[in-house]
């Protein structure tokens, strides 16, 4: 696709950052007009048409994210790309509702910022026809998804994608990470929010009571019913059913399950009359289906059908920048819930950021309930922290040697062994690393490249340059 006619606006205040995406965009025949502030773009889309548009979030003189309706009535149909620092999900929420093309939390992937930019000035009579209504702000600030890391990042954009569509949704990550959290967001901030949120564990039902709760009973279906009962299904009607531990429902309800997907409609057990339901799935799991499916436990056909849109939740110990921010939010809610209102201090925090968490974020929400409970303080120090959960130092902030396991210790044998001259250790290091990834996820997906970008979560277009930069041949990991 060739770049549009039309120049394309950046408004960043940010000099580093202007310059980096303005060569990127020059590079790729685009003509890019620069200014720092809201006052200086609303003179340039007075002045002349464009392609695109580009904004941060903050700029020097407002909001450029509030400021978008000023925008809206000089080029109704221009895409807007939103590039923003504060990365939580409320701005990642308000760039969807702001009719935001694309939305890029700071630092992003230069290759993927392009490659929007392209799609947007290719697209923009389609996308003009398929956006809604302006932002109404409001819902997006009590969700209880708390964190700026990045690997958050992906989690948040994700969200927004599905906001304004259907499409089922499978969440996957390890317990204690949020998977019901998310259901929730999509369902109070997508066009369903008026409709009911109905919650099921699968894990927590009896295999042979699984699909009389789905599905409901009609009186009589079994020793026990005695009334008819209305099943999840039914009362998920217009609104959200969100199907947690969906890797532990029994095979006769996968089918069961697969067939009300694939129609819509669903028969209460005991009954002859098939029902039309009306629910948005969003299905959850902690376990890796992939296995499970070959061994015949989980339904490969009900994994695609589930998996529309896959949205993985990092741990906890891969975003523990999060960490502080979650701890504060907790001690919030413990002093709403009637606990002594507590605050920590850095080395508290400090403390909090180097354990474990192998329950992720449920554990270290109990843990602050109980250091709120438990401190004899107002101020919650490492002292404290350590005389109420005890001591604990997470193995991956352990300096590790050679002869230790883990990604630290194949890093410190890779090093010995390589001496990377200073100055590339780290672009050398990188390219070690990625290569055997990459390798992983081709040979996982069958040299299926889109399948392996979105294995490893990263754009098709950036794994196909890292593939020919490395030297790679896609084509040996072809299944026949």
């Amino acid at each position: 696709m060739m770049p549009t006619s039309r120049p394309i606006l950046l408004v960043e205040d940010d000099a580093a950052i202007a310059t980096v995406i303005i060569a990127a965009l020059e590079d790729e025949g685009f003509a890019i007009a620069h200014c720092t502030s809201i006052a200086a773009r609303d003179k340039q889309l007075d002045q002349r048409s464009f392609g695109v548009m580009l904004t941060d979030v903050i700029l020097e003189d407002g909001d450029g994210l509030a400021s978008l309706a000023a925008v809206r009535e000089r080029a109704p149909d221009m895409p807007v790309i939103v590039l923003s620092a504060q990365n939580t999900l409320d701005t990642a929420v308000r760039a969807s509702e702001s009719d935001a093309f694309e939305y890029f939390p700071k630092p992003f992937d230069l290759d993927e910022l392009v490659h929007a930019v392209r799609q947007a000035a290719g697209l923009r009579a389609a996308n003009a026809e398929e956006q809604g209504g302006p932002a109404t702000g409001g819902e997006s600030e009590k969700m209880p998804l708390v964190g700026r890391s990045p690997a958050m990042q992906g989690v948040y954009r994700m969200i927004t994608r599905v906001l304004r569509n259907d499409l089922t949704v499978l969440v996957t990550g390890e317990s204690g990470t949020g998977k019901e959290l998310v259901a929730e967001a999509i369902h109070e901030l997508g066009n369903r929010r008026t409709g009911p949120f109905v919650a099921v564990n699968t894990a927590a039902i009896p295999a042979d009571l699984v699909e009389s709760e789905l599905f409901g009973h009609e009186k009589g279906a079994f020793t026990g019913a005695i009334a008819q009962a209305i099943g999840k299904f039914e009362q998920a009607n217009g609104g959200t059913l969100f199907l947690d531990e969906i890797g532990d429902m029994p095979a006769e309800a996968q089918t069961r399950l697969l067939r009300a997907l694939q129609s819509g409609r669903i028969r209460r057990v005991g009954g002859r009359q098939e029902i039309a339901v009306n629910v948005r799935i969003i299905a959850a799991t902690n376990r890796d289906l992939t296995p499970m499916i070959a061994a015949g436990t989980f339904r490969e056909d009900l994994f695609y059908r589930l998996n529309v849109v896959p949205i993985v939740l990092p741990p906890l110990r891969e975003r523990r920048e999060d960490i502080a921010a979650l701890a504060q939010h907790f001690l919030i809610l413990a002093a709403e819930d009637g606990l002594p209102r507590r605050m920590l201090s850095p080395d508290g925090i400090e403390q909090l950021e180097a354990r474990n968490w192998r329950g992720n974020v449920r554990e270290l929400r109990n843990v602050v309930y109980r250091l709120a409970l438990m401190a004899r303080e107002e101020r919650i120090d490492a002292a404290a922290v350590t005389d109420i959960i005890g001591p604990e130092v997470t193995p991956a902030l352990v300096p590790q040697g050679e002869g230790q396991g883990g990604f630290g210790g194949a890093l410190a044998q890779w090093l010995a062994a390589e001496s990377p001259p200073p100055g590339m250790v780290y672009h050398r290091a990188l390219a070690a690393f990625e290569k055997p990834l990459i390798e992983y996820a081709l040979g996982r997906t069958g040299g299926n490249q889109l399948r392996a970008a979105q294995l490893l979560g990263i754009n098709r277009n950036t794994l196909r340059k890292r593939i020919g930069e490395l030297g790679l041949e896609p084509d040996r990991f072809t299944t026949n």
